[in-house]
């Protein structure tokens, strides 16, 4: 399947967003907390291009496009946190890990009150201003699908995803030393999980009991 040039513009400026917003928000909570590693090194920023990754922000995006896969997913450049520099390393790596993916539940809810209003202001009309709003509405409704994805995603308890490192933070010291070790080949058992759908029972319930809750909020 080619690439749609229209899809593709409506899918780049909210997963850029979601991608930037995430690696920024890891960066200030990490300078709030002590560590101005990223604001030093420029990377506290949202200029996209202090944030792309070949691969996670460009490759595999447009892989998925051009293939028609029925998601979106990528990352940007990870921020850099020197974790021994916060005032707290192990308490305060839990919030910074954590931040990413609560900025993305910030952008789902956002873009879901955006949509909502633009629903609600065009109801009845048929003026040509909120034909206009169309491609803001549609580029909302994947901001709200991509972020709750990234978010879910991105707290799963394998490092080096946020959530594995969130599982490290707060589990006993013995267990997070043990989790902490797999981290060298967290990407292949996260890639080995969503090869076999062994994910999909768990990722499902919890992006559409989001869903759900952000429907139930805006209705």
């Amino acid at each position: 399947m080619g690439l749609n040039p229209a899809v593709f513009v409506l899918w780049v400026v909210p997963f850029l967003m979601a991608v930037v917003f995430h690696e920024w928000a890891h960066g200030y909570v990490a300078k709030r907390l002590g560590d101005d590693t990223a604001s030093i090194l420029g990377r506290l920023t949202l200029n996209p291009l202090a944030h792309i990754d070949p691969i996670g922000t460009i490759a595999l995006p447009a892989l998925l496009m051009v293939t028609g896969a029925p998601f979106m997913f990528g990352w940007a450049k990870p921020v850099p946190i020197a974790f021994e520099r916060l005032r707290n390393p192990r308490r305060d790596m839990v919030l910074v890990a954590a931040a990413g993916p609560a900025m993305n539940l910030v952008l789902a809810f956002v873009s879901a009150g955006i949509l909502s209003l633009i629903a609600h202001t065009a109801s009845g009309h048929e003026s040509s201003g909120f034909q206009i709003a169309e491609p803001l509405f549609e580029m909302c409704k994947m901001s709200v699908s991509l972020n709750i994805v990234l978010a879910v995603f991105n707290m799963l308890p394998i490092p080096p995803l946020d959530g594995g490192r969130v599982a490290v933070g707060l589990l006993p010291h013995e267990l997070a030393e043990g989790l902490a070790r797999i981290e060298p080949y967290g990407f292949l058992i996260v890639i080995a999980l969503l090869m076999t759908h062994v994910l999909d029972a768990i990722l499902a319930p919890a992006m559409n009991a989001i869903l759900h809750l952000l429907m139930v909020v805006f209705s």
